[in-house]
């Protein structure tokens, strides 16, 4: 493809050498670059891709877009100076792929909890209804019915884009997406047309990144900010940021709730460990979803399935049908007696969510053990809040390790313990080893007890010292039954 016309809809500040040059592959990594490439010179939270110029051109690259020119240019090299070089990348990934995302109605799901459930829900809803469908979540990326392992909440915008264009050429009409801030904030997402785009809740989480909680909910909102004026938002009017999200959309707005006045209202009939009545917009439907995080998340997917025109009794009668998401709520009986839910909840809210649930279900009939970390090189100012809602919700907590990554799992723990007063102490135990401390907790539990183990969900691997080891808290439930 012609340089120039990989360059539809980019700003450029200067130009240096030609822009008629044939390109033959678009890279932000250096290491990647082959002859005719054209190098993105991206800045990230780690690496400057400026600092990789010179290496890119090694290596063959032929032209190069950079924020900053360098002082030092090789003729045979046409360099293009950007206002935001991650920004460009998108747009020019889209062109590259033949913009499919425009080929595609995208759905984007954002929030700080229940993102993958929401899009998984939307992804599976859609294929019973009969359509060619693809998902691009933390667990799993699927094309129709075909796996693509996931490494990221949301992709790099060559990897999106690679992955929306085998959508399109596997005939797929529809995409649901998990949307992180960190995506947004990065502009992984530039160049895509999105249909639509949902708001689940936002809490505290991924302040190392962030810094703040005002950055966090700013790229939440920025998503919603950059909607056309054909697409449509739909917000979680029970969260006290979701109207914020729409102040400045140009997208069609919509609500939902199981609390107040919505466009999409559900309230909860009956609730157990096998499932929950609920009324959705004035008719009555089981599913066997537990918790009113579930409802909630259940609200917003049959409220875009009927925004993207699909009837609403067919919408709930397949919802009747669906299983949870692998890790979300994950229900497991123990042939003692005692039931064992692995969830992903991994920020304070989460968790809160999950152990309120399970005592609205228990209702004093049943004790609590949770099992649960946190992971290291991640927001530390979360610790001590995850072992205060553990302790506080349940009979007894065993704090353990996560992924501690290249932190010492004690000082995690450390930080963790800092957050309890002597009696909360007095309910809790510390096992480093997380196989160890599942052990205990199922040995702890008696007949009509619940054994919660948080935070890896549907993980299977557990990273320390920068390795990554086999490790799925499913699997060792199940050893100890």
């Amino acid at each position: 493809m012609v340089l120039k016309d990989i360059l539809q809809n980019i700003i450029v500040r200067k130009t240096i050498g030609s822009i008629e040059i044939e390109i033959s592959d678009i890279q932000f990594d250096s290491r990647k670059i082959e002859t005719n490439s054209i190098f993105l010179a991206t800045r990230g939270s780690a690496s400057d891709g400026h600092l990789f110029i010179d290496a890119a051109i090694g290596k063959g690259a032929t032209a190069v877009v950079c924020e900053k020119i360098p002082s030092d240019i090789i003729s045979s090299v046409t360099y293009l100076e950007v206002d935001n070089t991650a920004d460009a990348l998108g747009k020019m990934a889209s062109v590259w792929y033949g913009f499919p995302s425009s080929k595609l109605k995208l759905i984007g799901v954002t929030g700080t909890n229940g993102k993958t459930t929401v899009a998984t829900l939307l992804y599976k809803l859609f294929r019973e209804l009969g359509f060619k469908a693809g998902l691009l979540s933390t667990v799993c990326n699927f094309v129709n019915d075909t796996i693509i392992d996931a490494t990221h909440t949301t992709p790099d915008a060559l990897a999106l884009n690679e992955l929306l264009a085998l959508m399109v050429n596997a005939g797929c009409e529809y995409a649901f997406m998990e949307v992180s801030s960190h995506a947004v904030d990065q502009r992984r997402i530039a160049g895509l047309e999105f249909n639509g785009a949902i708001f689940t809740n936002i809490t505290r989480d991924h302040i190392d990144y962030h810094l703040t909680f005002e950055n966090y909910l700013k790229a939440k909102k920025q998503f919603f900010d950059d909607l056309s004026s054909d697409a449509f938002a739909l917000t979680n009017a029970d969260d006290k940021n979701g109207l914020v999200m729409l102040q400045n959309s140009k997208a069609k707005k919509f609500t939902y709730s199981l609390r107040t006045l919505a466009d999409f209202k559900t309230k909860i009939l009956e609730h157990g460990f096998d499932g929950m009545l609920l009324n959705m917009n004035d008719v009555e439907v089981h599913v066997s979803f537990i918790g009113k995080f579930n409802a909630s998340n259940l609200t917003a997917v049959f409220g875009t399935a009927v925004l993207l025109g699909q009837d609403k009794l067919e919408v709930l009668r397949i919802l009747s049908t669906l299983h949870s998401v692998s890790g979300r709520f994950e229900t497991l009986r123990a042939p003692s007696g005692y039931t064992a839910i692995v969830d992903y909840a991994h920020t304070p809210d989460a968790l809160n969510n999950v152990i309120t649930t399970i005592n609205q279900i228990l209702q004093g009939g049943g004790r609590l053990i949770t099992v649960v970390g946190c992971g290291g090189n991640r927001d530390k100012g979360k610790r001590p809040m995850m072992a205060r809602e553990a302790v506080d919700g349940s009979w007894k907590a065993i704090l353990t390790s996560d992924n501690p990554r290249f932190e010492e799992p004690q000082d995690i723990l450390n930080d963790m313990i800092a957050g309890l007063d002597i009696l909360q102490k007095n309910k809790s135990l510390v096992i480093v080893d997380r196989r160890e401390a599942i052990k205990t907790a199922c040995a702890l539990a008696q007949k009509g007890d619940v054994v919660l183990v948080a935070g890896k969900g549907h993980e299977d691997y557990q990273i320390i010292k920068g390795v990554k080891h086999h490790f799925d808290d499913r699997e060792e439930v199940k050893k100890c039954f």
